[in-house]
């Protein structure tokens, strides 16, 4: 795999990316993440790195490794390039690094002063320094012309499957909206960036940017790129997010439910996992120190 010098050089200037990776049952969730610009072009690897205390996050990618990268804003990152890529291929999980910064001190050091961090800020931190990589093997590298995802893409590596995966079977429980779908509307319209996900119909997620319009009784409507959801019903993974410089500041909402393309494409929300803190580094670090540990006592 080998892609382009424009590719290239958004994989390594973006500060953030969304990782998707796919449920036992088959549904897809999205989750931002830092990006180090960790790659290699030669071999076709991009990697990047979970907290041991995200256990059900590793765990599913453990279970089924095709995952997908999703390169999807500029925001406060180097480049200033107008293309959305998406990398799909398959991860590999690195066994639990101890004080993972250091070993990767170059990249790590694009946001956070972690070689001159105070000792007692480092014990505080050994949990959320605790890490492992995700490294994936890309299958197939596709770049759209605008971060909107419209025109024709760029393709690199596997074909992209000639026929939309078929319809899946809807859930026991039914597709219906089980949480508030206006409240999730209003709040996801708020922050700057909303993506969809599912499950292509080779296996990999295929997660692309939408608009996001009104909440009815049949779920929220949603403005996707022309021609790039899928016909049926299916289980998909909707998340809305905002990063401040550095990504100290943030504001995350994970969402799983169903999503229904026919006339209209509308998505009726199921779960929600979310959290916000303002831009502050001191706060920053006290809530991961203390939420990876907390965390990683469940795990």
């Amino acid at each position: 795999m080998y892609w382009t010098d424009a590719v290239d050089e958004i994989l390594e200037g973006d500060q953030a990316l969304a990782l998707a990776y796919i449920t036992p049952a088959r549904g897809v969730v999205i989750v931002p993440v830092t990006n180090f610009g960790m790659r290699d072009r030669d071999a076709g690897t991009v990697a990047v790195n979970s907290s041991v205390g995200a256990w059900k996050k590793l765990d599913r990618i453990a279970r089924n490794p095709n995952v997908a990268l999703a390169f999807h804003a500029r925001d406060h990152g180097s480049s200033g390039r107008d293309e959305y890529v998406l990398v799909q291929g398959r991860a590999t999980l690195s066994e639990p690094i101890p004080d993972y910064p250091a070993t990767v001190s170059d990249h790590w050091e694009r946001y956070e002063a972690w070689r001159d961090l105070h000792p007692l800020w480092k014990l505080w931190l050994r949990i959320f320094a605790l890490r492992v990589e995700i490294r994936v093997t890309a299958e197939r590298v596709i770049s759209w012309p605008d971060l909107a995802c419209r025109g024709e893409p760029e393709l690199r590596g596997a074909p992209w499957p000639g026929d939309p995966p078929a319809p899946q079977r809807p859930p026991a429980r039914g597709t219906a909206a089980r949480i508030d779908a206006a409240r999730a509307a209003r709040r996801a319209r708020r922050l700057p960036h909303v993506l969809l996900g599912w499950v292509g119909a080779d296996g990999f997620p295929v997660v692309v940017p939408v608009g996001v319009g009104e909440a009815t009784r049949h779920g929220i409507r949603l403005e996707p790129p022309a021609h790039t959801v899928p016909p049926g019903g299916r289980r998909a993974g909707l998340t809305a997010h905002w990063f401040a410089p550095r990504v100290v500041g943030q504001h995350q909402r994970v969402h799983t439910g169903w999503l229904e393309a026919s006339d209209a494409v509308l998505y009726a929300p199921h779960t929600i996992a979310a959290y916000r803190f303002p831009a502050s580094t001191a706060l920053f670090r006290l809530v991961a120190g203390a939420g990876t540990r907390w965390r990683a006592r469940q795990a």
